[in-house]
């Protein structure tokens, strides 16, 4: 058992000299691998001298400790479950928008996982070219454009036409794109239908009622990320919406599925999801 800690110490720490190798220093949530990693450092010292000092020690801590960890350890793999669970996506099925979540640009250039988005996306419209693609993110540090733009800029010039791409430029959360991407969504509609409605006037026909018309929605984001992004969708009242899953980079993707852990934990917890 003090073995598997002080590999598993070794391997936190080794992990975080390759992220800042890959992808640098300043890259999202990259210490939580230190902590980890001091942690389990820690655990094994405590295990290696544990007999020494077990008299000393009540069994009510010990049984406390034991029971912490034995529980930090099933949710993690729980919540690791359901994302794998996830990264099935439906890519097949076609959707009347998809919204596109964003991700760092560096200055005009796109991230990694970013590109993966756009080439999924890329593939899905091409597939269904009927289907409105909603680009959103917002402009962070470090960023000249607006992620939905940078998206804009991509796709258009590998052939997508403008008619099938709404921006949304507003958003610097996973919330925020699902929120201000359905009000864009809900607009959309709204002009769609009366125009219908005209039209069928005009022709004699009566249109059927709004609440009668139904609409599909997908996601595209990394497969990482599709629980979350479909968790916090159906919280804020998309309808119909599935999950289509991007790749992610495979240096960098136990980083994220860590770090994504933390970030489902929190938004459960303030109730975004």
């Amino acid at each position: 058992m003090e073995f598997l800690f002080w590999f598993f110490g070794v391997f936190c720490l080794t992990y975080y000299g390759v992220i800042v190798c890959y992808s640098g220093p300043s890259t999202s949530f990259a210490p939580i691998w230190l902590v980890l990693s001091a942690c389990l450092f820690i655990i094994a010292t405590v295990v290696h001298f544990y007999d020494r000092f077990r008299d000393r020690i009540s069994l009510r801590l010990e049984v406390s400790a034991v029971t912490a960890l034995t529980a930090i350890f099933v949710v993690f793999v729980c919540v690791e479950i359901a994302m794998g669970v996830n990264f099935f996506s439906l890519d097949k099925q076609s959707a009347d928008y998809v919204i596109v979540l964003g991700a760092q640009v560096r200055g005009k250039t796109l991230s990694r996982t970013l590109e993966y988005r756009l080439e999924k996306a890329l593939e899905y419209a091409r597939v269904h070219p009927n289907t409105v693609l909603v680009l959103s993110g917002g402009q962070g540090a470090g960023e000249e454009m607006t992620e939905a733009e940078a998206m804009y800029e991509y796709l258009k010039a590998h052939g997508i036409p403008e008619s099938q791409m709404l921006l949304e430029e507003q958003s610097a959360s996973t919330y925020e794109n699902l929120v201000y991407s359905k009000l864009l969504i809900q607009e959309r509609e709204a002009k769609r239908r009366q125009t219908i409605r005209d039209v069928m006037a005009a022709s004699g026909y009566l249109s059927p009622p709004d609440e009668e018309v139904s609409i599909r929605v997908g996601i595209i984001t990394s497969n990482f990320h599709v629980l979350r992004a479909k968790a916090i969708a159906r919280k804020t009242g998309i309808p119909g919406i599935t999950g289509i899953a991007a790749k992610s980079d495979p240096v960098l993707f136990l980083h994220f599925s860590v770090r994504e852990c933390f970030a489902i934990l929190k938004d459960k917890f303030v109730g975004n999801m």
